[in-house]
């Protein structure tokens, strides 16, 4: 009979989470892993794999609580508009110091560091960002209902240009940029992409 395990696992793979998203893949040790997790090597083997399932996993987790956000986010909005708006405004929302946009995104991280050249990362980023388009994509159809969107223009494209504004912010926050500066340009990306006032509770 297999014993069952005597630590959190949860709070084993959002400690390790944070290692990756802190320090990235390529600078994240067995040693780093260990120390954060306080499992021992074969603890952590028998119970995640070795370091790349390990990052497999917890990459997948977090891209679906991603996905999980805006979806939920959109379908609580009392107007979709300006939950669409609130998701190119992520990177900076409640950031008052720029550590979070400093920080970036996990997803948006890895995908820098390893789609080229690995292959699982990458499916694993193009399912995520495939989701968050449908979902996106979704939503401006129901701003344009709403008749906060423009009718003729494609859901689709709409939504990926809001992706693409949305992981451009989140780009130029890694680098430092003043918090100031970067949520002046998210507002702007908002306002032509979305043009229109937005609509309060």
């Amino acid at each position: 009979m297999a014993r069952p395990r005597q630590f959190d696992e949860e709070a084993v793979l959002c400690a390790v989470r944070d290692q990756f998203w802190d320090a990235g893949y390529a600078a994240t040790s067995l040693q780093d892993l260990m120390r954060v997790s306080r499992l021992g090597k074969g603890s952590l083997y028998a119970a995640f794999g070795d370091k790349h399932e390990l990052f497999l996993r917890v990459l997948r987790r977090y891209a679906d609580s991603l996905v999980l956000g805006v979806r939920t986010s959109i379908d609580s909005a009392p107007r979709a508009v300006d939950a669409l708006r609130s998701f190119v405004l992520t990177p900076v929302a409640s950031d008052p110091d720029g550590d979070s946009a400093r920080r970036g995104c996990l997803l948006a991280n890895s995908t820098t560091e390893l789609a080229s050249a690995d292959l699982a990362v990458r499916a694993e980023s193009r399912r995520a960002y495939g989701a968050i388009t449908e979902t996106l994509a979704m939503g401006v159809a129901r701003a344009q209902v709403e008749g906060d969107v423009c009718d003729t223009a494609d859901s689709v494209d709409v939504a990926r240009a809001l992706l693409a504004a949305q992981q451009g912010v989140t780009f130029m926050g890694r680098t430092g940029i003043r918090i100031e500066a970067l949520t002046a340009t998210a507002r702007s990306l908002t306002e032509q992409l979305l043009p229109g006032k937005s609509h309060s509770g």
